[in-house]
């Protein structure tokens, strides 16, 4: 369970997310002096700060003396440049303590996972794969591939010969672009299917590329595989 807080929109003046930031934090606090019950739900308190790194210090470090289960990182993936949110990720994370779950807010495309994975984060989620099963579209492990798309009209493969799901060991290609199109919503059921399957997947597969001591070769791996490079 996440406690309270108010997410800045980005670009944001320093004055208003200072005060946001703030707001966050006193909202944490009356969270945590309400929940009772540590032994049944945990609770996760949320660093905000927008851009600003001394913020971004001061929320985490009166957070983490209020000792919540869990920690984190919000305001992040809210139309900034790639590079700042990682920037800011790459600061923020080494405030929280190494001891308990740390989760990035909102981010679910496969990129955003890796580098989250790499500045330290344990947790993510987002809407993405929900919102663009939608729309007709699939994450497959060689990049997305939009169903409306005519070619696949005859196309009777699994939507992903690498993936197991449900939807991939019962519906073809043909079959899911033909849901889509007639806007029947079986086509976004299986579509999300398919989505979180992928995206479980692939934090199962970086969860084993860290045991096996080789994240970095597998990050590598799919992003010439996903077409990233």
């Amino acid at each position: 369970m996440m406690t309270f807080d108010e997410c800045a929109p980005y670009p944001s003046t320093y004055e208003y997310v200072k005060n946001s930031m703030e707001r966050t934090t006193r909202w944490a606090k009356r969270c945590k002096d309400y929940h009772k019950d540590w032994d049944r739900q945990a609770l996760f308190g949320i660093v905000q700060g927008g851009m600003y790194k001394d913020l971004r210090h001061e929320s985490a470090k009166a957070l983490v003396d209020m000792d919540f289960s869990g920690y984190a990182v919000g305001g992040l993936s809210v139309g900034e440049p790639k590079d700042l949110m990682c920037d800011i990720l790459e600061y923020t994370t080494p405030l929280l303590p190494k001891t308990k779950p740390r989760y990035l807010m909102g981010v679910g495309t496969p990129d955003y996972l890796f580098e989250a994975v790499t500045r330290g984060i344990d947790m993510a989620d987002c809407v993405l794969p929900t919102r663009i099963a939608r729309n007709g579209t699939a994450l497959t492990s060689h990049g997305k591939m939009v169903m409306r798309n005519a070619k696949y009209t005859r196309d009777f493969n699994k939507l992903d010969p690498e993936c197991d799901c449900y939807t991939c060991r019962n519906y073809s290609r043909a079959y899911i672009r033909h849901l889509i199109n007639v806007d029947e919503i079986l086509g976004a059921r299986l579509l999300t299917i398919h989505n979180l399957n992928f995206l479980i997947k692939l934090m199962d597969n970086i969860r084993e590329s860290i045991k096996e001591d080789r994240f970095i070769e597998y990050k590598q791996e799919f992003y010439e595989k996903y077409g990233y490079i």
